[in-house]
């Protein structure tokens, strides 16, 4: 059977940003699909509720508490994984992100950051998870969660913009070097109904304006997301590398703008 492909059982995962949102739809769903997962996130109430739903639906799981930019729990979320469960199969890059922000009031610190959360840390956590997937089940798959801000113009997110088209270049360049025994794609997201869209989703004028941008009419769900990456992760994608899925609801054009100033000469009082 075809859908057999789809099926992750006997195999394990390692999710990071898995407390809430896309992190949480995409750790629920490869549960689902039959995997055992290790969850990853900042805070340890968000993981239990994760973990407690997988269980109660008869799955397993493990929470680990993990900061990703912070090398010493890198490594303790894949050593985690490898010891309690002895094999790594997946992994889901999904922790990252970074605020609006215009060019001009963008910061050296800032700028650095959004690349260090946005690609540093999932590169790294790459190396971690292709060498103890190759160790222990011989093969395995990475999935790099990334935006349409990275191939996209959006005002105010070119820090985040940049840090997501480098984990795009990043995912195809992984992809040739660890060929064939781990495959390393990504998924570019659109605009998903979590929480930081909910400013957008709560004011019934931005919503309207969103959706009709949107040629499916509608936000994204984190199982949307979650049903990309399962392809992924899965045997179903066994002849798929260095590839970035598209999942936007169709959109070659933003579908909100976020205004900033013009830039302008400085006056003499400036």
């Amino acid at each position: 059977m075809i859908l057999d492909d789809f099926r992750l059982e006997g195999r394990v995962a390692v999710v990071t940003g898995a407390g809430q949102g896309i992190g949480r739809g995409i750790a629920l769903g490869l549960a689902e699909a039959g995997a055992t997962v290790v969850v990853g996130a900042r805070t340890k109430a968000d993981l239990d509720e994760v973990v407690a739903r997988i269980e109660q639906a008869g799955g397993s799981a493990l929470a680990v508490v993990t900061d990703v930019l912070v090398e010493d729990q890198r490594r303790r979320l894949i050593a985690s994984a490898v010891e309690q469960f002895g094999r790594l199969d997946v992994l889901v890059n999904n922790a990252g992100g970074s605020g609006p922000r215009p060019a001009m009031a963008t910061s050296e610190r800032f700028f650095d950051m959004a690349l260090k959360f946005n690609v540093t840390a999932p590169f790294l956590m790459c190396q971690l998870a292709a060498q103890a997937m190759v160790d222990t089940a011989g093969s395995g798959s990475i999935v790099n969660i990334s935006s349409r801000s990275s191939d996209m113009v959006l005002s105010s997110f070119v820090a985040y913009g940049a840090g997501k088209a480098a984990l795009n270049q990043m995912t195809r360049n992984l992809a040739g070097e660890f060929a064939p025994l781990v495959r390393v794609n990504g998924i570019v997201v659109g605009g998903v109904a979590t929480q930081g869209l909910e400013v957008v989703l709560t004011n019934d004028e931005l919503r309207a304006q969103f959706e009709a941008n949107t040629p499916m009419g509608r936000p994204g769900t984190p199982r949307d997301i979650a049903c990309a990456a399962l392809y992924l992760a899965s045997p179903a994608s066994s002849w798929v590398t260095g590839k970035l899925l598209h999942v936007d609801g169709g959109c070659e054009q933003p579908a909100m703008d976020v205004p900033v100033p013009r830039l302008r000469a400085r006056t003499a009082d400036a």
